[in-house]
């Protein structure tokens, strides 16, 4: 079993960069074997090539994620391919449904992508996460270390799962 960790999000919009600083978080961890980590950030094309090699059982993708929760709230969701894979001309602003359409237009199979978010409180543009955000930082990075370890042991819950954690 094979098990990415991808870091999404743009570090120079504030809050968008959560998924970044996530996955430096979790560079010295002590993660189970046959998990990678890995910061994708703005490259969601090259995170759709790295999907589409069929390498990983299941995926999962750590960004901000605005769902009208208070400010560093953390959410496990199963996106799904939806409709087109976005513009190619703008790929940071893809989706992770745009990315799993594009893993599939390319002819891949991403196997089961899950999704941990945080909502975001300020991604207008500069460098550092707000404090909820920040604060939010290290429980996600256990709460993916928890996941990955759960996919690598046994298979976890049914689609749609969804689950709602907050700082």
């Amino acid at each position: 079993m094979r098990v990415l960790v991808a870091g999404v999000g743009n570090v120079f919009l504030g809050d968008d960069g959560f998924g970044v600083a996530v996955v430096r978080h979790l560079a010295g961890a002590d993660l189970p074997g046959g998990v990678e980590v890995r910061d994708f950030g703005i490259r969601a094309v090259h995170l759709a090539y790295e999907l589409t090699g069929g390498r990983y059982d299941t995926t999962i993708l750590v960004d901000a994620v605005s769902r009208d929760g208070p400010p560093g709230t953390l959410y496990v969701l199963e996106p799904s391919a939806g409709g087109a894979p976005g513009s190619f001309l703008d790929a940071h602003s893809m989706t992770p449904e745009s990315v799993l359409s594009l893993v599939g237009t390319l002819g891949g199979e991403a196997g089961r992508v899950l999704l941990v978010g945080c909502q975001p409180a300020d991604t207008s543009p500069g460098m550092e996460l707000s404090p909820p955000v920040a604060g939010a930082v290290g429980m996600a990075a256990d709460l993916v270390t928890e996941l990955a370890g759960q996919q690598i042991t046994t298979a976890v819950g049914a689609a749609g799962h969804e689950e709602e954690r907050t700082c």
